[in-house]
């Protein structure tokens, strides 16, 4: 663990980034070609091609809580109050902070184009209402969808696409590594305190010849940081190349920038510590 003062000092060097306009809006279809999904890119200013990171959002959804109860549908062409200028405060920095170091970055909608833009509330996956958007069988299919249009983009380096999730998000990257099991799709997954239960994963262990990173709060007051450390355990065992962060004090959405999270120190240090090595591990990584 890094010591407070270096976070802090990482954190001033890495939110150190230029303003942006909002991100583009594209449309794509799922994996299995039945639902179009509206995403949001954050594109580099530079010319490409460029690395590229799926970015799957939580059950809250991608959208600013202050208009998600106002969210009915997210189609093409369809007039809402959610839409690209009112993304979360989360979802924009971290893909303004990709695009800013030359990442191209998209964050598919799951849960608006099926008429659940509004997202979920705590404590309600066992709510019947969330089987149409569920990180078992359906937003895979997402995140497939979006690695499909992004490998036919010219600007893409196409072996250099990644998975980065968050909570619900963050169990979908982990069952849509397990799906991939070999490295011909996404190469490496950025998986921020993911719930790791027997309802949340295709599997107990994830088997993967791409490698993890596992982003966890000690004091997450959502899901349980030890489930998960037994499933990197299982995982590691199975040959899979994974990475445990714990963070003593950090709580669920650590990384939220919002100042009620960010009041909590443990989840500054945390904030700060998991966006320095999320941009190690992405810089790192060399087309094979």
């Amino acid at each position: 663990m890094i010591s407070r003062l270096v976070a802090v000092f990482l954190f001033s060097m890495l939110m150190a980034m230029p303003a942006r306009a909002e991100p583009e809006t594209v449309y794509f279809k799922t994996g299995d070609g039945q639902t179009e999904i509206v995403g949001y890119l954050f594109r580099p200013k530079a010319s490409g091609p460029h690395p590229a990171i799926v970015l799957l959002h939580g059950r809250g959804g991608p959208y600013s809580s202050n208009v998600n109860r106002d969210c009915t549908l997210v189609a093409r062409g369809a007039s809402s109050s959610c839409n690209a200028a009112t993304l979360s405060k989360r979802h924009m920095m971290w893909g303004e902070f990709w695009a800013a170091r030359g990442v191209m970055a998209l964050l598919p909608d799951s849960f608006g184009p099926r008429g659940k833009a509004h997202g979920f509330g705590r404590y309600t996956h066992g709510d019947p209402d969330r089987d149409a958007v569920n990180e078992l069988t359906v937003r895979p299919l997402d995140a497939e969808g979006a690695l499909g249009y992004l490998q036919a983009r010219a600007d893409v380096a196409k072996d250099r696409i990644f998975l980065q999730g968050w909570s619900n998000g963050g169990s979908t990257a982990l069952n849509v590594m397990i799906r991939q099991k070999a490295n011909d799709g996404f190469r490496a997954a950025l998986v921020f305190y993911p719930g790791c239960g027997r309802e949340a994963l295709l599997e107990n262990a994830v088997t993967s010849a791409a490698p993890l990173w596992l982003f966890l709060a000690v004091d997450d007051e959502e899901v349980s940081p030890s489930i998960c450390q037994h499933v990197a355990e299982r995982s590691t065992g199975a040959g899979t190349n994974i990475k445990v962060m714990l963070y003593p004090g950090a709580t669920h959405d650590f990384d939220d920038p919002g100042e009620k999270r960010q009041s909590v120190p443990g989840n500054q240090t945390a904030r700060a510590d998991a966006m320095a090595r999320a941009a190690a591990a992405i810089e790192g990584s060399k087309s094979p």
